[in-house]
């Protein structure tokens, strides 16, 4: 089943939109099924226009080049990314290290607790009972 002349220009421009790396319904990655969502029709749809299908084929089996502006920002986004992963990593590590110290200090209070207690009864006379000791002959 043929699509309408109107679907075939909204490929073409599609087309020409993801081309120049300005799409407007998609992340921008040259792929058909990007191109069948910048149009808004099904995959079959774009799969019906061969004279399109055959242009496209043509168009991104070219390496596209970037320009100087696109190789800065990928290195910039690879560098970040980079950072961003470091920094996760860190903040795991100091997680790790905080919940440690944590049990750490939670101990400590509950045995402060226990020898404060022990203190507080000994002061007030309450102190247990040593065994008696026997004299030597």
């Amino acid at each position: 089943m043929p699509v309408s002349a109107a679907t075939e220009q909204k490929l073409r421009e599609a087309m020409a939109r993801l081309s120049a790396g300005e799409p407007l319904h998609t992340d921008g990655a040259l792929t058909k099924e990007n191109l069948a969502c910048e149009v808004k029709v099904s995959h079959a749809t774009v799969h019906r226009v061969e004279e399109i299908l055959a242009e496209w084929d043509a168009k991104v089996a070219r390496p596209m080049l970037r320009t100087p502006g696109e190789v800065q920002r990928d290195e910039t986004i690879a560098d970040l990314r980079n950072r961003l992963r470091d920094a996760a990593a860190r903040a795991t590590e100091l997680r790790g290290r905080l919940d440690a110290l944590a049990t750490m200090i939670a101990n400590q209070y509950y045995e402060n607790l226990e020898l404060r207690k022990k203190a507080s009864a000994q002061r007030q006379g309450r102190v247990s009972a040593l065994p008696a000791s026997t004299p030597r002959p």
